[in-house]
């Protein structure tokens, strides 16, 4: 449960930079809060975190990024920026930035590089479970309905995916030091590019 708030917290914090960097660097409070959809209590925790760790100042009711807040707000959106730009070849424009809202606080810059790499390539990958390399990169997650939840795995675009074993209802892949066992449902909705190839 501590966990989880923490997680919640770091997301609202960087949703924060965030909407604060859209506006240039500041903006008042009472317009950031609507545009960021947790509980006032979520926000006001984060607003006190991002001042301590000095990445933005309260002046009245305007909230200013700070130098070091601005680096790190333009990071965020760099971020969001690149992977929304991969997701709209693949998905509509609404849902490549629905996907990177979520992804952008998830990935790793490794991912991010990766996922810069896939964009330059022509092939797409097969699904997970006609892959017969392997190791591969995970290119697109094809479920919208279950997107979110092979994401919360840690089964992202842009990340390296090792084969361990082949089942005949699915497959047992690792991902980073994590080992899965992945039905044939999830395993369908995973696309794949040979990783040695690239």
């Amino acid at each position: 449960m501590i966990a989880e708030k923490f997680k919640i917290l770091q997301i609202v914090e960087e949703d924060i930079l965030e909407a604060l960097e859209k506006k240039g660097g500041k903006s008042s409070s009472l317009i950031i809060e609507p545009e960021i959809r947790v509980s006032r209590s979520f926000i006001t925790e984060a607003i006190k975190n991002l001042r301590g760790k000095n990445l933005i100042k309260l002046e009245k009711d305007i909230v200013y990024l700070t130098e070091e807040g601005a680096k790190k707000a333009k990071d965020i959106a760099k971020k969001h920026s690149i992977i929304e730009n991969y997701f709209k070849k693949k998905k509509d424009k609404k849902m490549a930035y629905k996907i990177a809202s979520i992804l952008e606080h998830y990935v790793s810059q490794e991912v991010i590089n990766n996922i810069k790499k896939l964009s330059t390539f022509k092939e797409e990958g097969v699904l997970l479970e006609n892959f017969k390399h392997e190791q591969g990169l995970i290119t697109d997650i094809t479920s919208i309905k279950l997107f979110e939840r092979i994401i919360s795995m840690g089964l992202c675009p842009g990340e390296k995916i090792k084969i361990v074993k082949k089942l005949p209802n699915g497959i047992i892949v690792r991902v980073e030091n994590k080992k899965f066992a992945l039905g044939n449902e999830i395993a369908n909705k995973i696309r794949v590019l040979d990783y040695k190839k690239h």
